[in-house]
Order: structure tokens, then C-alpha cells, then sequence
């Protein structure tokens, strides 16, 4: 496999990273997960730039140098060098030598992007329904960590996500101190209640590109959700680069029917990605199109 490193393809075991790298003890550095997809007309890359402007904004509150053009190049061109068609696409930018210290402003900053083959990290419950836990953990506040794709702030979601599979379940959910659902570990979240589709609206939730994919497609609703209105529902389904759409099958020891807005929903994103609706072109980056400019 070969990686993307500050402008080099190189094999993965050649990509060094000093040991002493200020992002590997401080968590200073911002990454996105985004898919590549295989299309009738080669690899097209979902929603490149959205997620690269999101990592943007991320890079900017700590002050880490980040150009997506340059990011959007190197996503093509790993993509390519590997010969994938269905991929997951890693691009992290990070602070690496100059000190130990806090101060980021003499810090060396590097970009890196890999690509992967990849199935959804939820595996086979992505596909049969997700048993969510409503964890004992709080998601971290935007007061304290704005709600993107910083390096350091996934440990919140690693600590859940253990509670969560300790307890033989998938996934688990982040409630706030008042009952309010703000997102699980890796998703957003959806409900289906009289045939009427709800996008989960939270301050300290990520703003994801899929769920913003999801809303377009389906005309979802914007709206906070309590947990007792998430147990009213008549279906419950997750949304994330990684995991697509993912109906959940219960949440704690509720459970749930057999999702069929859900499953429809999981056919239209499908087509979405996969070249399959032609309004919604404008979401793919195509290979080599791309690479010929």
C-alpha cells in the first residue's frame, strides 16, 4: 500500500513520523473519512471538497497550515497509486517536531492521505439493525472542543464506544445532561415517525456530510430529539461516511420494526454514490477526470 506524504507517494512502511511528534502526544492534528466509490464511468470520490472544507475549519482552530487543493490532489492521487475502486480515504494533517511544549506557532505541520479498501466500521450490524446504547458518557461540549474532526477529541467517542461492546452492543449514543440526544460515537441520527423523516439537531454534534446528504434526499426535518421520542419512534437509523445508513435495530432494550423507510433510504444513497442519480452528479469527484486537469 502507498500513502500520501507531504507531496510523496511512498510505500507505508517508508511514511516515517518522528516518535517525538507533537500530534502523537497532544492530539494536534484534524483528519475527514471519506469514500471513494466504484461507478459505470471508473472511482468517483463522495462529497470531496465538503469534507475537505470541513477539515479546513478544523485545521484553522488550531492554527495548523492546511490547503485543500492541495489535500484534493493528493486524495486522487493515492486513490489512483493504489488501484482502488471502493476506498476509504484517510487525509490527517498534524503538528509534528519543533517542541513539546503548547505553543503550536513553531511547530513543523505535514499533511498525509491513505487509502484503504473498507467495509462500514460497524461490520455486520451496519447491514442488520445496530443495537445503540445510550451511554453513561457525555459528549465533549462545544465549549470545550468545537464539534469537528479533531485528533484529540476521539477519545470521548473510544471510551463510549468501549462501554458500548463491553455490554455486547455496537454502538453507543451520547445524551446531554438534560435527556437531549446529540450523536453516537461515529454518527448522526435519524428518526422515522409517521412516515416522516427527522434529522437529530444538537449543538455538540458533528455537522456531517452524510446526514447533510440524507437531509437532501429525504427532506428530513431538523429538530432536537429527546431520548423518549427516539424510543417513540417507528424507526431509528444512523448516518456517517464509514457506516452509510445504518438502521438500528434498538436502542438499549427497546427495539425497533423492520425499517422499511430505512432500507429504501439505504437503496437511494447507495445509487447517490455509486453514479446510479443524475441530480446528484455534483456530489462526485470522478477519478480521472479529476487527475487530468
Amino acid at each position: 500500500m502507498k500513502v500520501w506524504l507531504d507531496g510523496q507517494l511512498l510505500p507505508v512502511d517508508q511514511a516515517g513520523v518522528s516518535p517525538l511528534a507533537h500530534g502523537l502526544h497532544y492530539g494536534t492534528g484534524v483528519f475527514e473519512g471519506i469514500r471513494a466509490y466504484a461507478t459505470p464511468e471508473g472511482p468517483a470520490i463522495f462529497r470531496l471538497r465538503d469534507h475537505l472544507d470541513r477539515m479546513a475549519r478544523g485545521c484553522s482552530i488550531i492554527a495548523l497550515p492546511f490547503d485543500p487543493a492541495v489535500a484534493e490532489r493528493a486524495c486522487l492521487e493515492v486513490l489512483e497509486a493504489n488501484g482502488l475502486e471502493d476506498a476509504y480515504l484517510r487525509p490527517l494533517a498534524f503538528f509534528e517536531t519543533g517542541g513539546l511544549g503548547l505553543d503550536v506557532h513553531n511547530l513543523k505541520p505535514r499533511l498525509l492521505v491513505a487509502a484503504l479498501p473498507w467495509k462500514s466500521h460497524l461490520g455486520e450490524a451496519g447491514a442488520k439493525g445496530v443495537a445503540l446504547l445510550s451511554s453513561a458518557w457525555r459528549r465533549n461540549s462545544r465549549h470545550a472542543l468545537p464539534p469537528l474532526k479533531l485528533c484529540g477529541g476521539y477519545v470521548n467517542s473510544i471510551l463510549a464506544k468501549r462501554e458500548a461492546t463491553g455490554l455486547g452492543y455496537d454502538e453507543a449514543l451520547f445524551l446531554d445532561r438534560q435527556g437531549r440526544v446529540v450523536e453516537a460515537t461515529g454518527e448522526n441520527l435519524f428518526i422515522v415517525k409517521g412516515g416522516k423523516v427527522t434529522a437529530n439537531e444538537h449543538p455538540d454534534a458533528l455537522p456531517g456530510i452524510t446526514r447533510d446528504s440524507v437531509i437532501a434526499l429525504t427532506g428530513a426535518v431538523r429538530k432536537g430529539l429527546t431520548r423518549k421520542e427516539v424510543l417513540d419512534a417507528d424507526e431509528v437509523f444512523l448516518t456517517g461516511t464509514s457506516a452509510e445508513v445504518a438502521a438500528v435495530a434498538r436502542l438499549d432494550q427497546h427495539p425497533f420494526g423492520a425499517n422499511p423507510i430505512t432500507r429504501a433510504l439505504q437503496a437511494r444513497y447507495a445509487a447517490a454514490v455509486r453514479g446510479g442519480d443524475p441530480t446528484r452528479e455534483g456530489w462526485l469527484t470522478r477519478l480521472r477526470p479529476a487527475l487530468a486537469r
